[in-house]
């Protein structure tokens, strides 16, 4: 839906709804999206951020499903801009863990399901929109063994593969489409000195030369296409749980000429584990329900002296909470945006009202996207109804924005 009309529109990922086959996709954008944009938009354009697995994309192309879908869309004053492509396979009800990973860039098959993502966005994107297509943060760094150098060519071939598509898209269709590398902690590229290094080094270096190559033009040319369509997927949580000031690393991107695609609004689980052994026990009891078996919830650790220690998951980082000084902890759980506590736990949500703050005017990016996916294993206080849970994090980021702006 439009916040600034023609300059910033806010969307919900449709990651919150367990289902992996197009026709599971379809049901819940009915069950839930339809009433949204009643409530929410009257008789305005709704947007959804879609979320494809590789199984429900490649159904969507079959056929006269696109098009049927187009029609739904219009019918129902809804639309989409921005496509999730992060999650190759399941999302929901199994263990995913580190498997949301798989497969990385280094593999053919996410290049071509992300350009099945971007055919069928280039389908649905309104007119005079641009729109972005999120994408893991390259590899998870744990199964980069060896020297890096083996893998970028792997990595930046296949992307360069995915970018000339979309230089295609633009002349043959008029469509702008980016796709949106997202930091996340252990991802390969995981905060914003990692992504500047990767656009400034392999991606500019390795990547303008193959495009160059593909497209018959100059270097800066090439290099230009590459900015243009590799963007960021700003995703407040990520950057929370990496102890980054969010307002400072939007800065620091845009001094170094990389694009912000959309920027995910969510917020991090926070805990201080300063205090008495009883005030730590007490803490740890309460994360432990949060340690579910279907997510990776990485751990990041701040000492006094400021110096950082990761934990792969949450289990890892119970297992050693009572031992060493105290400490702060940030945890890659996404709690919903209306929420700045549950009992003496925090959420980083100061960090999204500040975001939001600097992009209300829309010349940061111009998609907003509420990305709580993580409804079905919350604790039971925190669950509720899921439509009036989406319904109150748009009033949320609406009331933010507008008391902000």
């Amino acid at each position: 839906m439009w916040i600034r009309p023609g300059l910033l529109d806010l969307t919900y990922c449709t990651n919150i709804h367990a289902g992996e086959s197009w026709a599971e996709v379809a049901a819940s954008i009915g069950q839930y999206a339809v009433p949204l944009q009643k409530r929410l938009a009257g008789d305005d354009p709704f947007g959804l951020g879609l979320r494809l697995s590789a199984v429900a994309a490649t159904a969507l192309l079959c056929g006269t499903q696109l098009y049927d879908f187009n029609k739904f869309l219009t019918e129902h004053q809804l639309y989409v801009a921005v496509i999730n492509g992060f999650p190759y396979g399941s999302f929901h009800g199994e263990v995913v863990k580190s498997e949301v990973f798989a497969p990385d860039w280094r593999d053919v098959a996410r290049a071509k399901y992300t350009l099945d993502l971007a055919e069928i966005l280039s389908s649905l994107l309104p007119a005079g929109m641009d729109g972005g297509i999120s994408t893991l943060p390259l590899s998870y760094k744990p199964w980069i063994k060896r020297d890096l150098g083996v893998f970028w060519q792997e990595i930046v071939t296949n992307l360069v593969d995915v970018v000339y598509r979309l230089v295609e898209i633009r002349n043959e269709k008029g469509c702008m489409i980016h796709l949106d590398i997202e930091p996340e902690p252990n991802g390969l590229v995981e905060n914003t000195s990692e992504v500047i290094a990767f656009f400034e080094g392999p991606l500019d270096q390795m990547g303008s030369k193959i495009l160059a190559a593909k497209l018959g033009v100059t270097l800066d040319v090439a290099r230009q296409y590459l900015r243009e369509h590799v963007q960021v997927c700003f995703d407040t949580c990520h950057l929370s749980v990496e102890y980054e000031d969010p307002v400072e690393s939007l800065h620091s991107l845009k001094d170094h000429g990389i694009g912000i695609g959309r920027i995910q609004i969510s917020s991090a689980l926070r805990v201080c584990l300063d205090g008495s052994q009883e005030v730590r026990a007490r803490c740890v009891d309460q994360l432990a329900r949060f340690a579910d078996k279907t997510y990776l919830h990485q751990v990041i650790e701040r000492r006094h002296d400021g110096s950082l220690r990761r934990f792969a998951d949450l289990d890892e980082a119970l297992a050693a909470a009572h031992n060493g000084e105290p400490r702060e902890w940030r945890i890659h759980f996404h709690m919903p945006l209306f929420t700045s506590r549950y009992d003496s736990l925090l959420s980083t949500q100061e960090d999204n009202l500040r975001v939001l703050a600097e992009v209300a005017d829309g010349h940061v990016s111009r998609h907003l996207e509420i990305e709580t996916y993580t409804w079905d294993v919350l604790p039971d206080a925190l669950k509720s109804d899921l439509l009036a849970s989406i319904e109150r994090e748009f009033r949320w980021v609406l009331d933010a924005v507008c008391i902000r702006q």
